[in-house]
């Protein structure tokens, strides 16, 4: 069995022996770094497969340090991120973070979340995939057509964009900006929030027995939607 290796960037003690302990389970080795610049030099020396990454560090921002990893990095990365900071988790998302985590956070929802990840980046993702299914929602990406529970459903062009992006990227959060450019590509103008706050409104009501508490689409509050994890 290849023993992977994941990396905490944080500079708190108690984050990362907390988010250690999380990691046991999935992963042999867990190198730790205290500041970014430490961080980079571990990421560099031991190639980790996961990175857990604070959004406040003492010598640079995180964001900085997502945006060097991701020169010559393809670690997933995930990021913790202190609570009403939005704008900053929306920003590593579009620099290429794979997901967050807010702070206070519980060990089961890390789990969860890093788990998600790893799925998702073990899936082979050649692009020969010609179906995504999830429960009993399934896709056929060459037929563009959607089912549920084998009764097809009728999508709009934008809905059927919107619903494979999101599905093709199953568990990760998607900011407004990188679901409006995948959608609507190479249109800059209009506000994306609300075009999409419309859209999937509309989509839901399609594949969600009851939208108002959705299982596939999941909406995070001032940055974007997730999808959830298929498989």
């Amino acid at each position: 069995m290849v023993k992977r290796t994941a990396l905490i960037i944080d500079d708190e003690d108690q984050i990362r022996r907390v988010v250690q302990h999380a990691l046991a389970d999935d992963f042999p080795r867990v190198v730790e770094a205290s500041t970014g610049s430490e961080g980079l030099d571990l990421a560099a020396a031991e190639k980790p497969e996961l990175v857990i990454l604070d959004l406040m560090l003492p010598d640079t921002s995180g964001l900085e340090v997502c945006r060097e990893l991701r020169k010559w990095s393809s670690a997933a990365i995930l990021v913790l991120s202190a609570k009403y900071a939005d704008q900053d988790k929306v920003a590593l998302l579009d620099a290429g973070a794979d997901d967050f985590v807010t702070k206070p956070f519980s060990t089961l929802e890390l789990k969860a979340r890093v788990r998600a990840l790893l799925r998702r980046t073990a899936m082979p993702g050649n692009g020969t995939e010609t179906t995504l299914q999830c429960d009993d929602l399934r896709i056929d990406l060459v037929a563009r057509s959607v089912s549920m529970a084998g009764t097809r459903i009728h999508l709009t062009p934008i809905e059927w964009e919107l619903l494979r992006v999101l599905m093709t990227h199953s568990g990760r959060t998607m900011t407004h900006r990188q679901l409006f450019a995948a959608v609507w590509p190479g249109r800059s103008a209009g506000d994306a929030q609300q075009y999409l706050r419309v859209h999937v409104a509309n989509l839901r009501r399609k594949i969600e027995a009851n939208p108002i508490n959705p299982r596939f689409i999941f909406t995070e509050p001032g940055v974007g939607y997730r999808f959830a994890v298929c498989g």
